[in-house]
C-alpha cells in the first residue's frame, strides 16, 4: 500500500470544547503516539483524511507532515466515526518507521461462488496479521469456489501476500458453508412468524387501551383543572 502525504497541525485545545472546534474547522482531531515518544495532538484536513481512507481503507499509510517541522510515518489506530452524519471524530495513529513489522487487522473479502442452494455465513470479516509497516495489504482474499454445504474456510485458507504472516489462529472460522433452506422449511416458518406477529399487535393494542383509560372517578383530568383554574 502506498502512503498518502498529509498536512497537520498542532492542537492546543483539548477536551469535548476543542474537539468540537476543531470538528466545525474542518479538520479531525487526532493524536499520534509510540516508540516511546510523549503523545502529540494534532489536527488532519477532514476531506483529505476521508478520502485516503476511502481509497486505501482503515490501514492506509499516512507521511503526516506537521507544520511545527515534524515529519512522521503513521498508521490508524482506532478511529471513531459519527455514526450518523458519516463523519470523522477522532483519530489515533500509531508511528512506525519503514520495515518495522506492525500487527494489524485487514479485510478479508471472499471469491467466486459456492456450490448450488448454500448459503455464506460469514463469522469473521478480518484476519490478524504481521505485516511491514509500509506493506500491509488493504485486504486479503480466500475462495469459496465450488464448496459445498459443510465445508469452512479457516484462517489457514486465507491468500497471503509475501511477507505477510497469519498472527490469527489458523484454525478460526472466517466463513461456513451452509445448506440454504428449501420451500417447505420456509413455508414451516411462516405460522410461527405470522404467530409471532399477531401476539405483538395484541401487545401493542392493549397497551394503547391502557394508555387511552378515563381518570377514575373523583380524579381531575389535566383539561378539567385547567378549566377551574
Amino acid at each position: 500500500m502506498s502512503e498518502v502525504k498529509i498536512s497537520a497541525e498542532p492542537r492546543t485545545e483539548f477536551g469535548k470544547g476543542g474537539a468540537r472546534r476543531t470538528r466545525r474547522a474542518g479538520k479531525v482531531p487526532a493524536v499520534l503516539y509510540g516508540h516511546g515518544e510523549k503523545p502529540k495532538h494534532i489536527a488532519l484536513p477532514a476531506r483529505e483524511f476521508a478520502a485516503a481512507i476511502r481509497k486505501g481503507g482503515a490501514n492506509q499509510l499516512f507521511a503526516i507532515e506537521v507544520s511545527d517541522g515534524t515529519q512522521v510515518l503513521a498508521l490508524p489506530k482506532a478511529i471513531q466515526r459519527d455514526p450518523i452524519k458519516d463523519t470523522f471524530e477522532h483519530v489515533d495513529l500509531l508511528l512506525v518507521r519503514r520495515g518495522e513489522k506492525v500487527t494489524v487487522e485487514v479485510p478479508v473479502q471472499l471469491t467466486g461462488e459456492a456450490a448450488r442452494d448454500t448459503l455464506i455465513v460469514h463469522d469473521h470479516d478480518t484476519l490478524t496479521v504481521t505485516a511491514e509497516a509500509t506493506k500491509v495489504p488493504d485486504h486479503l482474499e480466500a475462495s469459496i469456489e465450488g464448496l459445498e454445504a459443510g465445508n469452512q474456510v479457516t484462517a489457514a485458507d486465507v491468500e497471503l501476500p509475501a511477507g505477510v504472516e497469519l498472527a490469527a489462529d489458523p484454525e478460526m472460522s472466517v466463513a461456513a458453508v451452509t445448506a440454504a433452506p428449501t420451500a417447505e422449511q420456509l413455508e414451516a416458518t411462516l405460522p410461527e412468524v405470522e404467530t409471532a406477529a399477531e401476539e405483538a399487535e395484541v401487545v401493542e393494542g392493549e397497551a394503547a387501551e391502557g394508555a387511552e383509560t378515563p381518570a377514575a372517578e373523583g380524579e381531575e383530568t389535566p383539561a378539567e383543572a385547567r378549566t377551574e383554574a
